[in-house]
């Protein structure tokens, strides 16, 4: 069953693998619910197709990953993914199961709006569950990508003919 008017925030990533787990640091950012009041939140996890039941539910998902890109560690870009293709080459270690499960979605007619926050890394060979002082830092920036990336969606489905004292 569809969640009508509902936003979907996935974090993805390997929480054991320190930055690679940016994702799931943000699902589980204590306040996230407090801050997001107008999303479902989602630790994702390493992705797969465990989360197809959840992308077909939403009309909108915002997805945080880290990514390999060669950037410096921190650097945050927003991406519209539409097929498995627009996904990032060096989409951190579990890029197959995303983007199977996009392929999935679009044979399925079931492709949700995307909106991928994709977070730079260093490297995913670190081990430990806290992000790198670079991340961290990083970290309060994130959230207000999230917050603005929601405000514009809710703009745009704001009825046209609305007047304002």
């Amino acid at each position: 069953m569809k969640e009508p008017n509902k936003i979907l925030i996935a974090g993805i990533g390997n929480y054991l693998m320190q930055d690679e787990g940016i994702g799931v640091h943000i699902a589980q950012f204590p306040e996230a619910a407090e801050l997001f009041p107008e999303a479902d939140i989602l630790d994702g996890g390493t992705g797969g197709f465990h989360l197809l039941e959840y992308f077909e539910r939403y009309d909108t998902v915002i997805l945080v990953d880290a990514t390999l890109d060669g950037l410096p560690p921190g650097t945050i870009r927003w991406i519209k993914p539409r097929f498995a293709s627009d996904f990032p080459q060096a989409l951190s270690t579990h890029d197959i199961g995303l983007k199977d499960l996009v392929g999935a979605l679009q044979l399925l007619g079931k492709m949700p709006d995307i909106h991928l926050l994709a977070v730079s890394i260093a490297s995913v060979q670190e081990q430990g569950i806290d992000l790198s002082p670079a991340l961290e830092e990083r970290l309060p920036g994130l959230l207000v990508e999230i917050r603005n990336r929601i405000n514009a969606l809710q703009m745009e489905k704001a009825p046209a003919n609305l007047q304002y004292p």
